[in-house]
């Protein structure tokens, strides 16, 4: 084996190089890309990651002029064909129609060599080569797609050097059916199983260095989600550790900031599902009387004004997500407004106000906006020491009483809150939109 792989390395050694011919493509049409992710999601039934390649090697195969013709000859080796399909769709002005049409031609492939006996795979294409942009790679799974762009990085290689030593050529296409449909797949499709819920589905998670945010960011992976992960902490960057996390460290009142991090989860994971608006602090203790003007301006710009920014930016994206909806952390202090925190309450509830509006708003999008009303969840960042003895001194209570003031006498933890966001993001909440729903324990004042 390694005489004769040695003796054909000899060979293709200077007759037969990967030439790129374009620079990488880094004006890539964002929403586009959504679009087609979401295409090839329908077609298939289920969530998909779409990672996109736009490297020189990538952008240069999918401009060539006869691309279509020698990527749909067959895979690289027959057993490719389980991962990636017999061919690539080749995508230029609209996808939709394209994908549409390339799950019409599968049928009629699947139609013209059943023998009567087989069940019909899904019709969904595994990549794409996107003519003047390069290629994606298509998966339920982050490890599935990474798989699939691995085996087209080396078919795309193998296809030029062939063309370039005399032309690619593959096995007939009723030998690489037998291969696609062989018994043992055919088993597999029958057998099934359950995925988890969030599979396939990337979120957005602000305030993801501690808290609410982490406990979301730790429940959707668990769930099956790609996340995105922001916070100011730097330490977000290597905080989850883990290929279904994105950590990006932002400043959520800088509208770049904002910017930037839901284009490079379009770019990372291909689309965007679930937004949880979580980023939020809680201000000084201070009466309306006493209340310094940057605490005011803090609280709406990061409570408040920031939320409005982040919405505006992923609406876009989310209108082509799979059963999209914004999951806005608000406050108890929403219902039930306590002394002191004037500014923070003010601008949780001008937020609460802002996701009613967007509920209005997006129904006709499909996306829905459901809002949680935590309260006492004391393992957050939000609250300090200084910040907790000032709110129980608030109440006239010690600090034991206050964190549990509440009708069940019971801790609320961040995992809690996050156990609704999930809920919210799932089935469960399927229906409903433009909901409050309190996560505190039971406040008498609330009731």
């Amino acid at each position: 084996m390694i005489k004769s792989v040695t003796k054909a390395e000899k060979f293709l050694r200077g007759k037969a190089t990967f030439k790129t011919i374009r620079k990488p493509n880094n004006k890539t049409d964002l929403l586009l890309l959504v679009k087609i992710r979401k295409a090839v999601s329908e077609t298939r039934g289920k969530a998909q990651y779409a990672l996109l390649d736009n490297s020189a090697q990538s952008v240069s195969f999918s401009n060539t002029n006869n691309v279509k013709s020698i990527s749909s000859k067959g895979p690289l080796t027959p057993d490719h064909i389980i991962r990636t399909k017999r061919v690539p769709v080749v995508l230029k002005n609209d996808p939709a129609k394209t994908i549409h049409d390339f799950a019409a031609s599968y049928q009629a492939y699947f139609d013209k060599h059943n023998d009567g006996t087989l069940s019909c795979l899904d019709k969904a294409p595994r990549w794409a080569i996107w003519q003047g942009h390069g290629t994606i790679s298509f998966g339920n799974t982050l490890k599935d797609a990474t798989i699939v762009s691995n085996i087209k990085t080396h078919t795309i290689k193998a296809i030029q050097q062939a063309e370039a030593l005399g032309g690619w050529k593959t096995l007939s296409e009723k030998t690489l059916f037998k291969m696609e449909y062989w018994e043992l797949e055919q088993a597999k499709l029958k057998k099934g199983g359950t995925e988890p819920e969030f599979q396939g589905k990337v979120a957005l998670v602000t305030g993801a260095a501690s808290g609410i945010g982490k406990a979301c960011v730790e429940r959707l992976i668990v769930g099956g989600a790609a996340v995105t992960a922001v916070d100011i902490d730097p330490k977000i960057k290597v905080l989850f550790n883990r290929s279904e996390v994105l950590g990006i460290v932002g400043d959520l009142t800088d509208k770049k900031h904002i910017k930037t991090a839901v284009e490079a989860t379009i770019k990372k994971f291909g689309g965007l599902d679930i937004v949880v608006s979580n980023a939020g602090i809680f201000t000084a203790n201070e009466p309306i009387e006493q209340m310094a003007e940057s605490s005011w301006n803090k609280s709406l710009d990061l409570n408040l004004t920031s939320h409005q920014q982040l919405m505006k930016e992923c609406i876009p994206y989310l209108k082509e997500g799979i059963d999209p909806t914004i999951i806005i952390i608000a406050s108890k202090n929403v219902p039930a407004p306590g002394p002191g925190a004037g500014a923070y309450s003010a601008a949780k509830a001008a937020l609460t106000q802002l996701a009613r509006v967007a509920a209005l708003e997006l129904g006709k999008d499909g996306i829905r906006v459901n809002t949680i009303h935590p309260n006492a969840v004391f393992d957050t960042a939000v609250w300090t020491n200084k910040v907790l003895k000032g709110r129980a001194k608030s109440y006239g209570l010690s600090v034991e009483e206050y964190k549990s003031n509440n009708i069940l006498k019971t801790e609320v933890t961040s995992q809690n809150v996050a156990q609704m966001v999930c809920a919210m993001a799932g089935q469960s909440f399927a229906k409903t939109t433009g909901a409050q729903v309190a996560v505190d324990g039971g406040n008498e004042r609330v009731i």
